[in-house]
């Protein structure tokens, strides 16, 4: 018999003889196994898991057009390509306008989006009805819904008259003798007012026309009707200076203000003519948030609306840690566009995840520092026992290399078995975890087992150096005297 044989029959014989205290030992290097298996699954892929259920608190990056650049579908498409497909969660645009529902005299902030990106990147929209799906439906904010009394499947009538930002050129160039000029400009409440002017022969204002419909009736609708108010205008040249040229109509001090604000911005009508369009109402949006003050509309029906392909802002949701964000954002500026993290998102996302991990870190040494003690005492138990079996042993010559051998032998073998059971409840345990917090599976990992299993060795084999420090240090003398 090989010395190899022979001790390998020592070590089971010696397990087998005290069952009881061994399975002891063998369950709590099992149990330790398990949960190291389970907490550093957990803890490689609790990052994943987390990040897809911060994707539920918003966008975590904006694209926005560079200094002097203008953002449009094509360019932002572009943009998208340069990032990893499975990194991607959702790209919402969005368009932001000014449009006036003139049957209700109001003004509202009009979003043109894209309806299933927005499901994407900001899952914790509350929509009362339904998101648009076909054209020329919208999205109403509860708070203007409840404003102007507007309820799923209610028609709103909605028109764009784009200011003078919007077009080109210098409205300057457009005063020209004979000229016919648009202009439009915030009155009271930022709703719109709108003014028509005709120039004569030297290129003077000749007729005026004011549209101040969505302002209150009592105060700035008058000035649409008051003829002292727009007789003063008749015979000035453009541009005019309110208080110098023109005096504000008494009790509708801003209405005035923008009268004369848009007759300085105004274009030749046809540059400026505005457009109305009829909406269905889907559904009501409800965030608790600003949102709520909102309108929205498709990217296409904000486009065939104004006949502009033009964004100002992308909100990306991106599953990244906070250095591969950094390095997207890094990626993605260029080409006329600028990257920006949103940095209340990213930093709590980081912080809890890191705070998170750092809690299964510290309960995965705490659980293994119990299983050494655990097990060190059931060895430390076991050499109690054996005290005259290893004084006749040293007695007759056994070196104390020996009596190490034996006892770190029996240690290894009890992480050996310890460890595989464990590697594998381990991957059960962390899986039933994921799956009930999580609501997700978890990817097995094959290095995990053999991982497991050495960890686990190397710990029953730490916990049996003070019972063998012991065991050797038994005097064969003393034991069989008795004593």
């Amino acid at each position: 018999m090989t010395k190899r044989r022979m001790f390998l029959r020592m070590v089971t014989a010696s397990l087998l003889r005290r069952r009881s205290r061994m399975l002891i030992a063998l369950l709590s290097i099992g149990i330790g196994a398990t949960i190291l298996a389970g907490m550093v699954t957990i803890y490689y892929d609790v990052p994943r898991q987390m990040r897809a259920q911060m994707r539920s608190y918003g966008a975590n990056m904006l694209l926005m057009p560079a200094e002097g650049e203008t953002l449009d579908s094509e360019r932002l498409s572009a943009a998208l390509q340069k990032l990893p497909a499975d990194a991607l969660v959702g790209a919402s645009p969005y368009r932001y306008v000014r449009l006036d529902m003139t049957s209700r005299q109001q003004s509202f902030t009009t979003a043109g989006t894209d309806f299933a990106e927005i499901q994407k990147t900001s899952p914790y929209f509350s929509v009362e009805g339904r998101y648009p799906e076909a054209p020329r439906e919208i999205l109403v904010g509860r708070e203007i819904a409840e404003t102007i009394g507007v309820k799923e499947g209610s028609d709103m009538e909605l028109t764009w008259q784009p200011t003078a930002r919007e077009s080109d050129g210098n409205p300057s160039d457009d005063r020209k003798p004979g000229a016919r000029l648009a202009g439009s400009a915030k009155g009271f409440g930022d709703a719109m007012v709108y003014v028509t002017a005709t120039l004569d022969n030297e290129a003077k204002i000749a007729e005026l026309t004011i549209d101040a419909s969505t302002q209150t009736p009592e105060y700035g609708g008058r000035t649409a009707e008051d003829a002292l108010f727009l007789k003063q205008f008749i015979g000035k040249a453009l541009p005019l200076e309110m208080g110098d040229d023109v005096d504000a109509l008494s009790g509708a001090t801003v209405t005035s203000t923008a009268v004369v604000e848009a007759l300085n911005t105004a274009r030749a009508d046809a540059a400026v003519q505005p457009k109305t369009t009829r909406y269905m109402v889907t559904g009501i949006l409800v965030t608790g948030g600003e949102e709520e003050g909102y309108v929205f509309m498709s990217t296409e029906d904000l486009q065939a609306l104004t006949g502009e392909d033009a964004l100002d802002v992308a909100e990306l949701s991106i599953s990244a840690d906070e250095e591969q964000l950094n390095a997207y954002a890094e990626a993605l500026t260029g080409d006329g566009v600028q990257a920006r993290l949103v940095k209340r998102v990213t930093k709590s996302e980081t912080a809890v995840l890191g705070k998170l991990q750092a809690l299964v870190f510290l309960v995965t040494v705490v659980v293994l520092i119990l299983t050494m003690i655990c097990v060190s005492t059931t060895m430390m138990a076991v050499v109690s026992e054996r005290r005259r079996e290893i004084g006749l042993r040293k007695a007759l010559g056994a070196s104390d290399n020996s009596i190490r051998g034996e006892f770190l032998g029996e240690g290894m073998f009890l992480g050996l078995l310890g460890g595989a059971l464990g590697a594998v409840l381990g991957f059960v345990f962390a899986q039933v975890v994921s799956v009930n917090v999580f609501h997700a599976s978890i990817m097995f990992r094959p290095l995990l087992l053999p991982v497991t299993v050495l960890v686990s060795m190397l710990i029953a084999a730490a916990s049996c150096l003070m019972p063998i420090k012991r065991a050797v240090a038994i005097d064969p003398a003393i034991v069989l005297k008795g004593e």
